[in-house]
């Protein structure tokens, strides 16, 4: 009993400084932001004056907010499912008889290895008036010399290029994840679905997809949370300003431009950001059942 007692503390003192340290940055942080939520808060003056639900009341009404929050969830609407089926689609073509597999995932996971400011920056490069996309394009006729479009600066395109950009660096991870999952799907499975005679994509629909469904939960979750937080992208491509005509703005880019911009509303930024949070335990909770549903099963 003495010995077992030993271990538990020993095991204590291990996590002890993970505890703390999330305990500072993390659950205190948490705390003050919660504070800061009813408060008018002026970080030059250092002042707070308590306003109770004001800034929650505020939001019903703030236009940038429901631009931001449209912006948001549309990005996510589209990446992740895009991501979702890429990475799946890929990790089975990849999990095949192809020659060259292990080239085609060294270029694949080359993306995700990259910072995603280098990436921002290559892609603002590629699609800008004179980049190479303008180019191949009027090259092959679709766009009529002289009539490039401006990709940076047109309300039209500028979000789809930062979902393109975003799809493109975090595909690889999630396929990497599936294929490890598809080398572990017992051959088995397939081999009695060969002797029913049942087709490639009978297969993949009747075997691989619902043998990856606990997988793909944490892919959807993951790219949700993700895309919920997307910030650097959308900041290096507008220079922080969420343009043209706050078509690329996003909620944590609103956090950022109401607690440091010239709006100096670092109250009403932390509402938004607990209402963020609130979403993404929300969310979490909901994937957690969701596993814990299909482990039942």
């Amino acid at each position: 009993m003495k010995r077992k007692h030993r271990e538990t503390i020993q095991g204590y003192a291990f996590v002890a400084p993970s505890i703390i340290v999330t305990s500072v940055f993390l659950g205190i942080a948490a705390m003050f932001v919660l504070y800061m939520s009813f408060h008018r808060v002026n970080l030059i003056q250092n002042t707070y004056e308590f306003i109770g639900f004001d800034n929650y009341i505020r939001a019903f009404n703030d236009p940038m907010l429901h631009r931001a929050i449209r912006n948001t969830l549309t990005f996510s609407a589209i990446v992740v499912p895009s991501q979702t089926f890429i990475a799946l689609l890929m990790a089975a073509v990849l999990n095949s008889k192809i020659r060259f597999k292990r080239t085609f995932r060294t270029i694949f996971f080359m993306p995700t290895l990259t910072s995603s400011a280098a990436l921002t920056m290559i892609f603002m490069f590629m699609f800008n008036i004179r980049g190479p996309v303008n180019t191949i394009l009027m090259a092959f006729g679709v766009l009529e010399p002289g009539e490039a479009i401006n990709f940076l600066q047109n309300t039209t395109w500028s979000l789809p290029v930062i979902m393109l950009m975003n799809i493109w660096s975090t595909f690889p991870m999630y396929m990497v994840l599936y294929l490890t999952s598809l080398q572990e799907l017992p051959k088995s499975m397939y081999e009695a679905a060969d002797i029913d005679g049942a087709s490639e994509v009978r297969k993949f629909f009747d075997i691989t997809i619902p043998y990856l469904r606990p997988i793909t939960t944490f892919v959807v979750l993951t790219g949700v949370i993700g895309t919920l937080q997307m910030f650097d992208q959308a900041f290096i491509f507008s220079d922080g300003s969420g343009g043209p005509a706050n078509s690329t703005l996003t909620i944590t880019l609103l956090i950022y431009n109401y607690a440091f911009g010239p709006a100096n509303a670092m109250g009403y930024a932390s509402m938004i950001a607990i209402a963020l949070m609130v979403l993404i335990l929300i969310m979490t909770f909901i994937s957690n059942r969701v596993n814990k549903e299909e482990r039942i099963l």
